[in-house]
């Protein structure tokens, strides 16, 4: 049995999707059912004459089978309407001869039609391909254009070339006239030095004479015994010479700074690296640093916290950056802190500060992946240094006043050349760098991996690597360049002996001290014999190195962890600096 059609029920699952089917097929009828009548219309007008006389051919056709075709009964040449055959067959053969030519008229009609369509074909297929060949032409066009400003940007592009090279020519040119008035300084300041420590060891000698000749005046008993007076110049010299021994800045001022240009030529190694080392600037040696006991001075530095602290070499100014964006320069005058200027031009927080060695220029690194160089006599930054791909941690000035060490979180060490302001070395880690510092030929940096790294810069490579109590916060080298001091988070400082190859280390601790961030700050005393850094307690703690103890702690002055600490060249002052804005000037006086 035969299954029967199924009915959708109304209500049920396929009623709706019928009522929508319906209606298109509906439609697609009214539309096919429009087109045929659009179609008769067309052809009826076109033939209508044709097929009103076929009609009529048809109806005489009929008429004459019906004849043909009629009873028996009654004559054969008579028809039905009395007409005699012969007759109708004359008008049969008339009308099959006009059929016929009806039927030659469609012929032709339809052929008529046919090269009517055959000529709209041929027209269209001509507009078709002018109309191609319109596209063509505009395409050639634009072809051509397009050739054209293609030979056009490769001409450019020769242009900027040559001028690049002549760019490169003319700075190797600047170059080598720079290399060339260098060497001639150098020469210069060569013969200058010869002529200094030929003055310098006349006057030590003239000096060596004068004392041999006092000090037998006063070598006799009787002399000795007898005159009071030669008694007290005997003990003023005695003094004086301890004092000379403690403080070089109570000799005379003349040949203190005959020594130290001098020393700092021959440290350089009679480099000359710019104009300003030829200058005098009187920088204050202090052989001994006094160990502060008190606060002179708290003042609310920044508007927001403050994350480095740095003295000039002259200890005469102070230098202090904040997550504020700006860098604050103060003057030190007797035992307190002036504000001087303020540096902008950084768009992130700075995280490090340092002086050139003349004092002339500021450095520091920020948050913004930047380090910026400034002028003291002019706010505005004069050299952005830009290429690390994360926060800048440390930046300083290597042996050269015109090259810069910069180390990032993006576990990169970079070599700079400020003249060109151009990046010339990488140095790839494999940790976060912390701090760095620089020495002769080398530079040292602390690691977030409990390690610290020893960079030859003229091999460009690691060549040691020494271990760390945890991740190093900051790094400082004595003025020697003889110590390490190394602050790691787990509450420890590690002073580390860099002149053997065992490079024996000490660690300091103290009960409270705490280290407060991953970028806590600490630093060694000017003459070597004391370590300071700053407690998440807010307060400053300061090691005697000889003894390895706890020497002062200094509290009460900050109300939250402090983030850096710095110690005057001079030994006189110590400065300390927190994250809630707050600068704090200590010394013993």
């Amino acid at each position: 049995m035969a299954d029967s059609p199924r009915v959708p029920r109304h209500g049920g699952r396929d009623a709706a999707p019928a009522l929508p089917r319906a209606r298109s097929t509906e439609a697609w009828k009214r539309h096919i059912v429009g087109q045929l009548k659009h179609r008769d219309r067309s052809q009826h007008d076109r033939y209508q004459d044709l097929i009103r006389f076929y009609n009529r051919l048809l109806e005489k056709t009929r008429l004459t089978k019906g004849i043909l075709s009629g009873s028996p009964r009654r004559p054969a040449d008579v028809s039905s309407d009395g007409r005699s055959v012969p007759s109708l067959r004359q008008q049969n053969e008339q009308l099959r001869k006009t059929s016929g030519e009806l039927a030659y008229q469609v012929l032709e009609l339809q052929q008529q039609t046919r090269t009517r369509e055959l000529l709209l074909e041929e027209q269209q297929y001509r507009v078709l391909q002018q109309r191609v060949e319109q596209v063509q032409l505009e395409n050639a066009a634009l072809k051509t254009k397009y050739d054209e400003l293609l030979e056009l940007r490769r001409r450019e592009e020769a242009e900027l070339r040559e001028e690049k090279l002549r760019g490169d020519r003319l700075l190797e040119t600047m170059i080598q006239e720079r290399q060339q008035a260098a060497a001639h300084m150098n020469s210069r300041n060569q013969r200058r030095s010869r002529a200094r420590e030929a003055h310098l060891q006349k006057e030590l000698q003239s000096a060596m004479r004068s004392k041999v000749t006092v000090e037998s005046c006063f070598s006799a008993p009787s002399s000795r015994s007898t005159s009071p007076k030669c008694d007290l110049q005997l003990e003023s010299r005695e003094r004086g010479h301890s004092r000379l021994f403690r403080s070089l800045s109570a000799s005379s001022p003349r040949i203190l700074s005959s020594f130290r240009d001098l020393f700092h030529r021959r440290r350089r190694g009679h480099s000359v690296c710019s104009m300003e080392e030829d200058l005098v600037f009187p920088v204050r040696v202090n052989l001994y640093a006094r160990v502060p006991v008190r606060a002179l001075q708290v003042l609310e530095a920044h508007e927001q916290g403050i994350n480095a602290v740095r003295f000039s070499s002259s200890s005469h100014l102070l230098a202090t950056g904040g997550t504020d964006r700006e860098v604050k320069v103060w003057e030190v005058r007797s035992g307190s802190l002036t504000h001087r200027t303020t540096l902008d031009g950084s768009t992130g927080g700075i995280t490090c500060i340092e002086f050139d060695p003349m004092g002339f220029r500021i450095l520091a690194a920020s948050y913004d992946k930047s380090a910026l160089l400034w002028r003291l006599d002019d706010s505005v930054a004069k050299l952005t240094l830009t290429g690390h791909r994360r926060k800048v941690t440390a930046a300083r000035f290597s042996g050269c006043l015109h090259q810069v060490v910069t180390g990032s979180e993006d576990r990169s060490i970079r070599l700079w050349d400020l003249q060109r302001a151009a990046c010339v070395e990488v140095l790839e880690v494999s940790s976060s760098c912390s701090d760095l510092v620089c020495s002769e030929n080398s530079v040292i940096s602390g690691h977030f991996d409990s390690r610290i790294r020893v960079w030859d810069t003229r091999l460009l490579r690691c060549v040691q690597e020494l271990p760390a109590q945890g991740k190093v916060t900051s790094l400082d080298i004595s003025s020697d360049h003889r110590h390490l001091l190394s602050c790691c988070r787990d509450d420890c400082l590690q002073l580390v002996d860099l002149r053997g190859r065992s490079n024996e280390r000490v660690c300091f601790r103290a009960e409270g001290f705490k280290c407060g961030s991953d970028s806590s700050k600490a630093v060694i005393s000017p003459d070597g014999c004391f370590l300071a850094a700053g407690s998440a307690d807010g307060a400053v703690y300061i090691w005697n190195v000889s003894t390895g103890s706890l020497e002062t702690r200094l509290p009460d002055r900050h109300s939250s962890s402090i983030s850096a600490v710095a110690w005057s060249l001079s030994g006189e002052y110590v400065v300390s600096v927190d994250k809630s804005r707050r600068a704090v000037l200590w010394s013993d006086i």
